[in-house]
């Protein structure tokens, strides 16, 4: 009767040994040693390879949709009216300032990226995801605000599964946006009922 052959490494069968382990999980020194050249370049280092171009494109087209809801919720604050109004404008400039504050994390990282951000106001309404409104009636502005944030939303987690892990650093700044935008969604809803 034979026996089977001794196995060379006390790891259970089908799982790696820690030898195995280290070396898949090993850097790639090629790329540590591109890291070290193209100062210029800053953060962007050559593993960012041919994504960087299209992910500023990305974030050029979510910052104009910050822009726009900017501008249509200052409108709307300055523009409410009826008993619901005060509250209601309040809350559209909450929601403004919040969208300011994206744009200016969105241009930061185009910046980091090496990019130019777009703040070129021909042609803003063509590269948003969003739409402006001039409703004068409170509960269409309302209905104007919610379905922009929800095409936001959508925009948002198109990106975040476009970029994966191609830059990390832009999917958890979008992940956190797009946090917020949820929350803009939900106290719309709420106006709504």
């Amino acid at each position: 009767m034979s026996h089977p052959a001794p196995r060379t490494s006390s790891a259970p069968r089908g799982r790696p040994n820690a030898n195995d382990a280290l070396h898949s999980l090993s850097l790639d020194e090629d790329a540590i040693e591109a890291a070290r050249k193209g100062l210029d370049d800053g953060a962007v280092t050559p593993s960012y390879g041919p994504w960087r171009d299209e992910i500023v494109r990305l974030l050029n087209g979510a910052l104009a949709t910050e822009l726009v809801c900017v501008l249509r919720y200052k409108r709307h604050h300055f523009t409410a009216h009826g008993m619901a109004s005060p509250k209601i404008a309040e809350e559209f400039m909450v929601h403004a300032n919040e969208e300011a504050a994206h744009a200016d994390q969105i241009a930061e990282r185009i910046i980091q990226l090496g990019g130019e951000p777009d703040f070129n106001p021909v042609g803003i309404l063509e590269r948003s995801h969003a739409e402006y409104d001039t409703s004068k009636d409170l509960k269409a502005m309302v209905r104007a605000n919610l379905v922009a944030e929800r095409v936001a939303i959508e925009s948002y987690r198109q990106m975040i599964a476009l970029i994966g892990d191609k830059d990390p650093t832009t999917r958890r700044m979008l992940e956190a946006i797009l946090s917020v935008e949820e929350e803009h969604a939900d106290e719309l809803k709420d106006m709504l009922e």
